[in-house]
């Protein structure tokens, strides 16, 4: 299946599907688990999704939906961490279906997503993401993609009584393969 991994802009006719496979009745939930679950986000409803972040998804050059085997799974996202700075770029990456976790897809998505906003800022030295220690799938990936772990915030992240680092990764222009 990774070698059928693509990425590809959002349109407005994905929103549907992108909203039923992340939030919709049917959805597997399981990667509410690991995305930032210390911050308790709501599983959206279709209204809610439609008209705030999946609507700020469509034909933004800071997201791409991840394509595999010709359907969508997942998104990748990007964003400044400074702001109108635009110095300091973090990724994120979202399979949702767990029953396709572990079969390379989030490598083979990351690659391409790192290779594409190094292409596109040009300018740009590093790219990074922030994950949690509970989180090991992000972690492999990140590594995986070449990415060093560049730093620990021991016993940040809050979750079920149990505190947890934050980690953070990062690449630069030289080191992506």
């Amino acid at each position: 299946m990774k070698n059928n991994t693509s990425l590809r802009t959002i349109k407005e006719e994905d929103l549907q599907l992108i909203w039923e496979i992340s939030y919709g009745p049917k959805a597997d939930l399981e990667w509410m688990k690991y995305n930032g679950p210390y911050f308790k986000d709501p599983v959206e409803t279709w209204e809610t999704f439609s008209t705030g972040y999946g609507k700020s998804l469509i034909n933004d050059s800071m997201s791409k939906a991840i394509v595999a085997d010709d359907k969508i799974v997942g998104i990748v996202t990007a964003y400044w961490i400074d702001g109108n700075l635009k110095q300091w770029l973090e990724v994120g990456i979202l399979i949702y279906d767990v029953s396709i976790w572990g079969k390379g897809i989030g490598n083979v998505a990351l690659s391409l997503w790192l290779k594409e906003l190094f292409n596109q800022f040009d300018y740009l030295p590093h790219i990074g993401f922030t994950t949690w220690s509970g989180n090991k799938g992000m972690q492999k990936i990140g590594e995986k993609c070449g990415m060093q772990k560049e730093g620990v915030i021991r016993k940040v992240r809050f979750l079920n009584g149990q505190y947890y680092d934050s980690v953070k990764y990062g690449i630069l222009r030289e080191e992506l393969v």
